[in-house]
């Protein structure tokens, strides 16, 4: 049974913000059809047109901006929608705009983040918007959760360790379509797990120096710690360097599967052991962990790149697809395709030179 942590009143926002990353465009051919999403695109099925603007969030795109949201909801006034730099520097490539969410409108904030011209917006002007109730849980979060493989680090951990034996090729292919949501993760998992019989158990080891962060992840973790926070690693990989990964960090959890090893100590069996962390047990985790240091789930981010990580996206304050598959990013409460994880602070309101203050 999860354990449910406190929750705040059940309110409907009065403000809502939506924060504005400026996306350098890239030259791929980008399919018509949502289901045919490449890694970082926008989910809209019109994407002839080329951004207007290089570089930054203009003040062209920002009316545009305005106009799209007044067209949208219902009873919503220009003057009313505010905008704010959150980096000083001359061409800014990320603004944050709050409006209010007039009575009248029937809109709900999926129902926004999904809309086809916000869409068109962020294609139109290369940026991605993320929405979100503008509340004091929005800037005050306290618990960060994220998945580890392609999320926190660069690397599929059981692809590397496939491509040590041969099988990378037989692997990849079903961690794609698990992460994708086209497979069950746990049958996809021991399918793949039963690939690795025979292999070393100093596998891991072996495997450490390969393994490199995403940019931005060990400033950010700096970052949410001298803020107070609580963080968590949950991960469908492997205990082993799952926990390494998270003492590196300095992580307060770290959650993961266990493979088996011979009786002997010397090599993989291909089975695991223990509860699995598929997705609804990192839901779990993820009530759990709240719940254990009285944290209100509107005060959670969430973050991963898979298909197993919409679940606990769906429970937190905030759920966020960083560099994910293309079903993920359809689906997420939010998505954030810019070359930095410490983009995160920004949707916390925190500016450049509040980031900059944070690390010295």
């Amino acid at each position: 049974m999860d354990t449910e942590p406190p929750t705040a009143f059940d309110v409907v926002p009065t403000h809502l913000v939506a924060t504005l990353f400026y996306k350098a465009p890239t030259p791929d051919v980008v399919p018509a059809s949502p289901n045919e999403l490449s890694n970082g695109t926008a989910p809209t099925g019109k994407l002839e047109e080329q951004p207007l603007e290089p570089s930054h969030v203009s003040q062209s795109c920002l009316s545009d901006f305005f106009v799209t949201l007044t067209n949208i909801i219902s009873g919503l006034q220009q003057e009313t929608i505010q905008s704010r730099k959150l980096q000083s520097r001359k061409l800014c490539r990320v603004v944050e705009t709050t409006f209010p969410l007039p009575s009248t409108s029937t809109l709900n904030l999926d129902t926004l983040r999904r809309h086809e011209a916000v869409s068109q917006f962020e294609k139109k002007w290369s940026v991605e918007c993320v929405f979100q109730a503008d509340t004091i849980y929005r800037r005050h979060k306290r618990l960060a959760v994220f998945d580890m493989d392609s999320t926190l680090i660069q690397q599929e951990v059981i692809d590397e360790i496939a491509s040590l034996i041969g099988v990378e090729k037989e692997v990849s292919a079903i961690t794609a379509a698990a992460m994708n949501g086209e497979l069950d993760f746990e049958a996809s998992l021991r399918a793949r797990c039963r690939l690795l019989k025979g292999v070393p158990s100093s596998v891991f080891e072996t495997l450490k120096p390969r393994i490199t962060l995403n940019p931005g992840v060990n400033d950010l973790i700096v970052a949410l710690k001298r803020l107070g926070f609580k963080t968590a690693v949950l991960s469908g990989g492997f205990t082993p360097l799952t926990g390494w990964m998270g003492a590196r960090l300095g992580l307060d959890y770290a959650f993961a599967n266990h493979l088996v090893v011979s009786a002997d100590g010397q090599h993989l069996t291909g089975e695991l052991t223990g509860e699995i962390v598929h997705a609804e047990k990192k839901r779990q985790h993820v009530l759990e962990i709240a719940s254990q240091e009285e944290i209100l789930l509107e005060q959670v981010i969430c973050i991963g790149d898979g298909a197993n990580d919409l679940p606990m996206m769906g429970v937190a304050g905030l759920g966020v697809a960083f560099h994910a598959k293309p079903k993920v990013q359809l689906q997420a409460p939010a998505r954030l395709n810019s070359k930095s994880m410490m983009d995160v602070l920004y949707l916390f309101g925190v500016t450049e030179a509040e980031q900059e203050m944070l690390l010295r």
